[in-house]
């Protein structure tokens, strides 16, 4: 596969192009993967406004009617419910995991078998995630690709 970049002037908008014989698999992985460094979403630690760039997320979760980001590090509080996120990052490299997680695939670095046919999820931090069974089976296909 070629890779061409071309530089275009200031005033004119950005853009990606691909060209391939078939939209597979390995296609939808590099829109995925584009689409996951752009943009970022609204969230608020210690009273402050940020803007969190998607692709620095690690997973978010539902506690007690409250929805937390986490980070390599950090976490944020947002005002937006779980299933909002999961419709808002459905096209990119997210997907719910349990009923009070939606996971970034990007930052998955393992996946072994729990108890019960749960799975447990290692991500790149070494922080660990619970698969529920309802979601093994999509998780496992949407990682292969």
């Amino acid at each position: 596969m070629e890779i061409k970049v071309k530089e275009i002037q200031n005033d004119q908008t950005e853009y990606i192009e691909i060209g391939c014989h078939k939209r597979d698999s390995k296609v939808e992985e590099i829109i995925r993967f584009v689409k996951l460094h752009q943009g970022s979403i609204e969230a608020t630690r210690e009273e402050k406004q940020y803007q969190i760039p998607l692709s620095e997320i690690y997973y978010i979760e539902a506690v007690d009617d409250k929805t937390f980001i986490y980070l390599g590090k950090n976490c944020y509080e947002s005002r937006k419910r779980l299933y909002e996120f999961e419709e808002l990052l459905s096209d990119r490299s997210f997907a719910r995991i349990s009923k009070s997680v939606v996971v970034n695939l990007m930052k998955i670095s393992s996946i072994k078998p729990a108890l019960n046919g749960r799975f447990l999820c290692q991500l790149k931090n070494n922080e660990n995630v619970i698969i529920s069974r309802k979601y093994v089976f999509e998780i496992k296909e949407r990682l292969r690709g």
